[in-house]
């Protein structure tokens, strides 16, 4: 006999209730199609939100290159290029570029170097292809930069030659370009950089030069202006020097002052005509040999008629002439001797009486030669001051006329009612001037002020 044993019966599903869903293989690989066919979806959309993003960056881009060359152009100059390509089509390429951006410019085409050299005048910026039938590679350019001085070049070049590029730029092309990677933006704006580069060159060049004549200048100076060979203690002596208003040139304004002996002294105040260097070199030429002369003992009589030998073999023209004045003061015999060739006189100051140094002057040097006058001798009174001038001091218009010595005898007169110190007379003076002019003074003025020792105040 067989005996089974029966567990208690599991519980179905309540009444009513719908039957368990199938999870067999069939429904997961549905559901896995479903979800890749999701991820295709947004991938696609992803990319298309990148395309529109992309294509309105390059819209953008283009909507602000037209921008940028509507304000270049906005100045009513549009740029001249002259592009140097012997290819039709890529000469066509290039205009076809520019017009797609509407570039505000004048292009020009030249097929050889030859017929590019020839136009260079009325040509802003040089498109150059660096593969010519009469120029190959960095000569064409060495040509062109040679002939063509101030025109900004931008060099172009195939992917094989990128390294030409850069060697151009090297050489002193503004920049360079690779065909088949170039767009209408990006050669506008390069040729638009290229000629403000080549601008800015030019501008750092002018810069250099304007600042080695002002210290070529600056040098000239210190021979026109030197340190007075004198003693202290023995009388007082104000130096000055004022360079005038439209300064782009040195100008030949030159003094000197040597004591020659106990108590005596030789002032002298010139001026070479014209302003330049080689006018403030012979100022300096003239000043060296007077204090040479002087210190070598050469008499009153033959030391000016010697100053214009030296004028007249270091000049570079026969048109250029010098006016000195030179003034010898003894002062133990309280008498100085003045002799001037062309020069405006000397004031001797007396408390608040001023008045010119007397006599004839004599032709300036250099104009006839020989003819350089007699001295005339001054008393010098016991509060005595001389004030020996150049021309550029009393030059300035006053109402409808200038200056002249006869305004600088009033001024000179007022300063020193005022009673301030006679040190002070040189820069009063200066600003008096100017006040009367109106603007400041246009020529250089130098100045020596010699006082006595009872006329300091």
């Amino acid at each position: 006999m067989t005996t089974s044993t029966v567990g208690p019966a599991e519980p179905g599903p309540p009444a009513g209730a719908a039957p368990e869903a199938d999870t067999g293989p069939g429904v997961d690989a549905g559901q896995d199609a479903a979800d890749a066919g999701q991820d295709a979806a947004d991938a696609g959309q992803d990319a298309a939100d990148a395309g529109r993003t992309v294509a309105q960056r390059r819209a953008n881009a283009a909507a602000q290159a037209r921008r940028a060359v509507v304000r270049v152009g906005a100045g009513g100059q549009r740029l001249r290029v002259l592009l140097v390509e012997d290819d039709p089509g890529d000469a066509f390429l290039v205009g076809e570029l520019l017009d797609e951006v509407d570039a505000p410019v004048t292009l020009r085409i030249a097929a050889t170097m030859a017929e590019a050299l020839a136009g260079l005048d009325d040509v802003d910026c040089v498109l150059l292809d660096l593969g010519l039938p009469d120029a190959n590679g960095l000569d064409g350019l060495r040509r062109l930069l040679r002939d063509g001085t101030g025109v900004a070049v931008c060099v172009l070049t195939g992917l094989a030659d990128e390294h030409l590029g850069v060697a151009a730029v090297a050489e002193g092309a503004q920049d360079y370009l690779v065909k088949g990677r170039v767009d209408g933006v990006l050669l506008s704006r390069a040729i638009r950089y290229a000629v403000e580069r080549r601008r800015a060159d030019e501008n750092a060049l002018r810069l250099r030069e304007s600042e080695l004549r002002q210290a070529e200048s600056r040098r000239l100076e210190r021979g026109l202006l030197p340190q007075p060979l004198m003693e202290p203690g023995v009388v007082v002596l104000e130096t000055f020097y004022r360079p005038g208003r439209q300064r782009a040139l040195l100008g030949g304004d030159f003094y000197d002052a040597v004591q020659t002996g106990p108590g005596r002294l030789s002032l002298l105040v010139g001026d070479v005509c014209g302003h330049g260097v080689e006018e403030a070199a012979l100022g300096v030429a003239l000043r060296v040999a007077w204090r040479a002369l002087t210190l070598a003992g050469v008499p009153d009589d033959d030391l000016l008629p010697a100053l214009e030998r030296v004028l007249m073999a270091e000049r570079r023209s026969e048109e250029v002439f010098a006016t000195v004045a030179t003034v010898d003061v003894d002062v133990a015999a309280s008498e100085a001797s003045v002799r001037i060739c062309g020069h405006p006189p000397p004031l001797i100051i007396s408390g608040d009486r001023v008045h010119p140094v007397a006599g004839r002057p004599a032709m300036m040097l250099g104009v006839f030669p020989g003819g350089t006058g007699e001295p005339n001798r001054v008393p010098l009174p016991p509060d005595w001051a001389v004030l020996v001038y150049t021309d550029g001091l009393i030059d300035g218009r006053v109402g409808d006329g200038r200056l002249g010595v006869g305004g600088l005898r009033e001024l000179v007169a007022e300063h020193r009612r005022t009673g301030a110190p006679l040190a002070e007379l040189p820069d009063w003076l200066i600003a008096r001037a100017e006040e009367r002019n109106g603007d400041p003074l246009a020529d250089d003025v130098a100045m020596l002020l010699l006082t006595g020792d009872q006329a300091t105040s």
